[in-house]
């Protein structure tokens, strides 16, 4: 069940700050040039699915959407995705009724010595929008620190179009454990979240050859704790020609499953539509660290133009 706010007051300001600032960051002078993908564009389709157990009368309620959506690596790890919700199944009532918008945004990825940036701006999950900096610090093979931060706004392309101006700072601190001979990550987190809720989460991930399962639980301040387990799949093909224009299914499927049925805590939006916890937030010819020290689970082979 998705929850959804409505109580903000309407407006038609677009920050500029984000652009701004994204053009800022890729003026960096000291930041490390590490190979990004090849340009071109990536068409792909995945699925979106949900269910709920809420009602006596009935055993499940199903939302189900195709997703389409697109990845442009543009070179020097600068990176356009777009992605859309088309139902199929809906009986999650009025909401997921309607085509929507999940996520159209622009980022950048660097390397500034250790220290490893993402910055995005642009339409988030979660029907937010803002701008979003990701920070990642490996300090040694087995630990490394994390942040979060972002300022955002309400959008909803849901029927009728309604934005709001960016109203809320949201983010999170926290630190990863890898351990390698077990392909085990345990991550930890506090921070304040999408409804203006703060809290801590706690989560254990094994990684596998071409999956991930993690237990996690979290505590918020205004909505009480919750645990679950998430399964991440990665999909085939693995084995994958880059072209100019590549058509492929979605990188990877994801099962969420809420014990406690608290879906509003500890909440954050996503910037990118393929984004998972065994990924995490940059791309593997970037850094090297947790499960991307692990074999990779696509083997690219790099299509000539005169083909």
């Amino acid at each position: 069940m998705v929850a959804i706010d409505y109580r903000r007051k309407h407006s038609r300001r677009i920050p500029l700050v984000a652009a701004m600032v994204l053009l800022l960051v890729g003026q960096f002078p000291k930041a490390a040039q590490c190979q990004s993908p090849t340009p071109g564009v990536d068409i792909f389709m995945g699925l979106n699915f949900n269910f709920r157990d809420v009602y006596y009368q009935r055993q499940y309620d199903f939302l189900i959407n195709l997703t389409p959506g697109f990845r442009w690596d543009m070179g020097n790890n600068w990176t356009l995705t777009g992605q859309v919700f088309v139902p199929i199944v809906n009986q999650y009532g009025d909401y997921g009724n309607g085509f929507k918008f999940n996520n159209f945004a622009v980022s950048k990825e660097l390397r500034l010595g250790s220290l490893y940036c993402k910055t995005t701006a642009g339409l988030f999950s979660m029907d937010r929008y803002g701008l979003d900096v990701k920070l990642f610090l490996p300090l040694a093979e087995w630990f490394a620190l994390e942040a979060q931060g972002g300022y955002v706004g309400w959008l909803n392309t849901d029927h009728f179009w309604r934005i709001t101006a960016p109203d809320r700072f949201v983010g999170t601190v926290g630190g990863d454990i890898y351990l390698s001979k077990w392909n085990t990550q345990l991550r930890g987190v506090v921070g304040t979240y999408v409804y203006k809720d703060f809290g801590c989460e706690a989560e254990a991930m094994r990684h596998f050859r071409h999956s991930t399962v993690s237990v996690y639980g979290h505590w918020s301040h205004d909505f009480g704790y919750d645990a679950g387990f998430k399964v991440v799949v990665m999909l085939p093909p693995y084995h994958r020609t880059r072209r100019v224009v590549n058509f492929r299914p979605a990188s990877n499927f994801r099962i969420a499953y809420s014990v406690m049925t608290n879906t509003t805590g500890n909440r954050m939006y996503k910037t990118d539509p393929e984004e998972n916890e065994r990924d995490g937030w940059f791309s593997r010819e970037l850094l090297q660290w947790g499960s991307h020290s692990m074999s990779p689970d696509f083997i690219i082979n790099e299509k000539s133009k005169t083909e």
